[in-house]
């Protein structure tokens, strides 16, 4: 068996949804696996994000550079938390056979501090699953790296059981920083999670990373096992990135150690502005028990006390398929749309997919400055959406309680002159 076809068995048997968008060298693994193709890479982790809010586990399988495209969800979820694993799936090139660079992508996952298992020719089942276990341990997404070399070789491994478990999403009471502190906690037992997977085998000089030759194996690349730092000779495919990595500390002394700053401590939370025309909107949500996806922007306040209707916000323009595999609303404003939930939207209308996209149109990037923003509706005539003036709270019920699926309700209003977010002292909630 091909190291492709033992990585397509081991996703199937893992995950219960599947993305791609094809490309070298994981053009093949996509479709052996029936993962569903999609308009773009950031478009398949939100909905791989929108599985795993339900507690679903997933897989997106993209080349090197497709990674790119995923970076701001990716990040994003590290500190926000997942429920049921997910696995993004890297196709690197080192040698740009069929790809524009050769980008390694493990340095991407340093940068989103996930855990990143390169499996060899004996491992890409346990790899698979270790690495699932893993996402919900650590609650954010895992990253398996596979190179040719690794897929068109021969493989070993065969199944080994399924065993779910669940991620947990950061904690309400915490403040934007103190989620990044919560998961920094998180990083530092990554870290002991690497030391002792039973992944990684110890034989001696020298040490081969994941399909590469070597006495020794290693599996779990970031973080890497500290005792690679023995080791004189670390054989890899693309940049010394493991040998590099095992012989410095990852994160600062003080990182990861301290309590994770909440609300409370901080003693305020921001909410909307006091005149803003949008607030009865989220109170009607509130009163009809919506429970919105959340995209960037003002519409993420709607997560803050007194609404706390937003179940997650993942990122800019993320809110449109995060919501279309999990709770079926989103609610974004309209830069924050146009910026790239509309590329989601039109995968969203394509597949006919269960989802309201609530927009507030204040024609405008309110949360950064009130920076002009493009008419959304210019750009949505073929969504036919329903345009109802933020006044006309009737019509806004009416339309949120009976509007067709998929749909778009733009709803229109202006910022309130000379105002700002409101910040209100903890004890006044």
């Amino acid at each position: 068996m091909k190291g492709v076809e033992a990585l397509a068995h081991a996703i199937l048997d893992a995950t219960d949804r599947r993305y791609t968008v094809p490309g070298y060298p994981v053009t093949e693994l996509g479709p052996m696996t029936g993962a569903e193709m999609v308009i773009n890479e950031k478009t398949g982790l939100e909905y791989a994000l929108g599985d795993s809010l339900l507690g679903r586990r997933a897989a997106v399988i993209v080349k090197n550079v497709g990674v790119n495209a995923c970076v701001d969800p990716l990040l994003q979820a590290t500190a926000q938390g997942l429920v049921g694993g997910v696995l993004l799936v890297a196709g690197d090139d080192p040698d740009a056979v069929g790809s524009q660079t050769s980008q390694d992508t493990r340095i991407i996952g340093e940068l989103a501090e996930i855990p990143v298992i390169e499996p060899g020719s004996g491992s890409a089942f346990r790899a698979v699953e270790a690495a699932l276990q893993a996402s919900e341990e650590f609650s954010r997404v895992a990253m398996i790296r596979v190179t040719p070399g690794f897929l068109e070789g021969e493989a070993t491994d065969s199944p080994v059981p399924r065993k779910d478990s669940t991620g947990r999403l950061s904690d309400r009471s915490y403040t934007m920083h103190g989620r990044v502190m919560a998961s920094r906690t998180l990083f530092r037992k990554m870290q002991e999670w690497a030391d002792a997977s039973p992944l990684n085998a110890w034989c001696g000089e020298p040490a081969g990373v994941g399909p590469e030759p070597g006495r020794s194996r290693v599996v779990t690349v970031f973080p890497p096992p500290a005792r690679l730092a023995e080791f004189r000779q670390v054989r890899e495919a693309g940049l010394t990135f493991t040998k590099d990595h095992c012989r410095h500390e990852i994160l600062p002394e003080e990182e990861g150690r301290a309590p994770p700053q909440t609300l409370e401590e901080r003693g305020y939370y921001r909410t909307f502005c006091r005149d803003c025309p949008f607030k009865p909107v989220i109170s009607l949500m509130q009163d009809l028990g919506m429970r919105p996806v959340c995209d960037a922007g003002c519409v993420v306040l709607a997560m803050n006390p007194p609404y706390c209707i937003g179940v997650a916000s993942y990122g800019m323009g993320s809110s449109v398929a995060v919501a279309a595999r999990s709770t079926g609303v989103a609610l974004t404003g309209d830069y924050a749309f146009l910026h790239s939930g509309i590329n989601a939207l039109m995968d969203v209308y394509a597949k006919e997919l269960s989802l309201l996209c609530v927009i507030f149109d204040n024609s405008c990037a309110a949360m950064t400055g009130k920076q002009p923003s493009l008419p959304v509706e210019r750009y949505l005539g073929w969504a036919d959406p329903h345009v109802v003036d933020v006044q006309d709270i009737e019509e806004i019920r009416h339309q949120l309680q009976h509007a067709a699926r998929p749909g778009v309700i733009v709803i229109r209003g202006s910022c309130p002159e000379g105002q700002e977010h409101e910040i209100v002292a903890y004890r006044d909630m």
